[in-house]
């Protein structure tokens, strides 16, 4: 006979499970791990790129998997470039990728910055204050720190072209292309001034088109009041390559013999009907040439086309015979941008093609510039606001960073547009605001008091930095530069030229305070952000 054993009674079984539950809470090796290798990964990037900061700055040389060689110190170009594993360090490279958007300049700044905020947040966690509590203090600092910027900055006027060119010029000394800087920094201001109104608040600089050439030197870079197209005119069938008083035309059908949807052959045993085929073709051409010619059109652009021929030899004999200049090859992402220049409307069937649809110019000629050939239109009627840049530089490798440091020298002044202050550079705005915030700090209380003050120390990385890849006493010179700035010396910077501390404004160091903050509220952010994970999952 079985007898009932009485179990467990239910309060008896209480403690045990929850121990069980809560026994992974406590643990809390596991949350730090996933912290510190967050961490390691972050710095790790920040360390890639640390040595390229500043006008001393060294080059990375860059092999990509297609064998094309990089050679760059923009920040953003690095890390975009680097092959990334760990996910923490992925927010990295997004985060010098949203600088790049934002701001511009200083997507190297970004990084290291982030990278010392983290280092600083490690030595907090590990004296045992809870993650969240930094990562609110480091975020309400640093609305502390970009208030302190704003008091210190200069307002500037669009109408001043000096101060434009002074904050362009700092841009690109950090460059290779810094000893021409005298000839970049003023194509860049002239670039962005033609296309703002007084009140913009922002300058798109997609209408900016840069034109990469191979040939001369950088000196040859210039910038043209028009279109400068990278195409050739086509001159196989001696065709005209310069034209006054033009007509301007922008078409994306074919000017070649119609091609059925699927592939077949024809076979032809009969020479006049050989003849009637080759007849027929030759009219449809012509027909189309002559439609194009009615509308009053004498400069033809034509898309790229990949189905079959844009053009072919017998289009190009009749184009040349009625005296229309032609450039073909129009690439699909140029198409729009040059309807905005030219005032022309792009058109898709011949039967469009009138002469409310054509742009008009003073004159389109194609120039050879320092060997390499390329096409001006100049005396643009009822065109867009839109400004082209001819770059030149001797090889592919000094093209590609020319025009990477064109772009950032354009990027500087349209900061100046979003956010019209200037603010001094060399270290001097991070020491200012890292000694303001320690001073802050001791109004604090509790915990908040050392997040703050640890903050406050993190931002001296970028002049040590400085000081460091200019081959100075990193610690004599920011000790240095922490005393001038207490005696009240608030634009003392660091002078990378002479190896000194000096007032940074009176070099003309200057900077758009937009780079500054933005690069301040987005470090933090993402520091704050890799603070608050505490676990890591992969998932299939």
């Amino acid at each position: 006979m079985a007898t009932a054993v009485p179990g467990p009674s239910p309060a008896a079984k209480l403690p045990a499970r929850v121990g069980g539950a809560n026994s992974s809470f406590r643990d809390k090796s596991k949350p730090m791990e996933v912290r510190l290798s967050n961490m390691t990964a972050a710095k790790a990037i920040g360390d890639a790129v640390r040595t390229s900061l500043g006008p001393k700055g060294m080059d990375k040389m860059i092999q990509t998997s297609g064998g094309e060689v990089i050679v760059t110190n923009d920040g953003a170009t690095i890390l975009s470039h680097l092959a990334v594993l760990h996910p923490a360090a992925k927010m990295l490279v997004d985060l010098s990728h949203a600088q790049d958007i934002e701001a511009g300049d200083g997507t190297t700044s970004v990084v290291v910055l982030c990278g010392s905020f983290l280092n600083a947040a490690e030595k907090l966690l590990e004296k045992g204050i809870h993650p969240t509590i930094i990562a609110e203090s480091f975020l309400r600092a640093s609305q502390k720190a970009v208030e302190y910027l704003t008091e210190i900055s200069t307002p500037v006027d669009m109408k001043d072209r000096n101060s434009l060119l002074r904050a362009a010029a700092t841009s690109l000394n950090s460059k290779i292309v810094s000893q021409y800087s005298s000839i970049l920094s003023p194509i860049a201001v002239s670039a962005v001034t033609r296309l703002i109104t007084p009140t913009s608040s922002n300058v798109d600089l997609r209408d900016i088109r840069i034109v990469k050439k191979v040939g001369g030197t950088i000196e040859d870079t210039e910038l043209v009041e028009g279109v400068v197209l990278n195409q050739n005119a086509i001159t196989s069938q001696s065709g005209p390559t310069r034209m006054e008083k033009a007509k301007i035309g922008l078409i994306q059908f074919q000017l070649s013999s119609p091609k059925p949807d699927m592939d077949n052959q024809i076979v032809v045993n009969d020479y006049r009907q050989m003849d009637r085929i080759l007849k027929e073709e030759r009219q449809y051409i012509l027909n189309l040439c002559k439609k194009i010619k009615k509308a009053g059109c004498n400069v033809l652009l034509i898309q790229k086309s990949i189905l079959r021929d844009a053009v072919t030899d017998m289009s190009l004999h009749f184009l040349a015979k009625l005296k229309i200049m032609v450039v073909k090859d129009v690439e699909r992402d140029e198409v729009e941008w040059l309807a905005k220049s030219l005032g022309c409307k792009p058109v898709a069937d011949v039967e469009q093609f009138t002469e409310d649809k054509l742009g008009t110019a003073d004159l389109v000629e194609e120039n050879e510039h320092a060997g390499a050939k390329v096409i001006k239109i100049t005396g643009i009627k009822g065109g867009g606001k839109t400004v082209s840049v001819l770059c030149m530089g001797a090889n592919n490798v000094v093209l590609e960073e020319s025009e990477r440091s064109l772009h950032d020298a354009l990027c500087v002044v349209r900061c100046l547009v979003k956010k019209r202050a200037l603010i001094a550079g060399g270290g001097a705005p991070e020491i200012h605001v890292s000694r303001q915030l320690a001073q802050y700090a001791q109004t604090l209380k509790g915990m908040e008091a050392y997040c703050f003050t640890a903050y406050a120390e993190a931002l001296e990385v970028i002049p040590t930095t400085l000081a460091e890849n200019a081959g100075l006493n990193p610690i004599a010179i920011v000790t240095e530069l922490r005393n001038r700035h207490a005696l009240g010396e608030v634009n003392a910077g660091i002078n990378v030229r002479k190896g000194l501390i000096s007032n940074i404004l009176e070099e003309d160091v200057v900077q758009p305070l937009l780079v500054s903050t933005s690069a301040i509220e987005l470090s933090t952010e993402t520091a704050a952000l890799l603070l608050k994970v505490d676990d890591f999952h992969l998932t299939r």
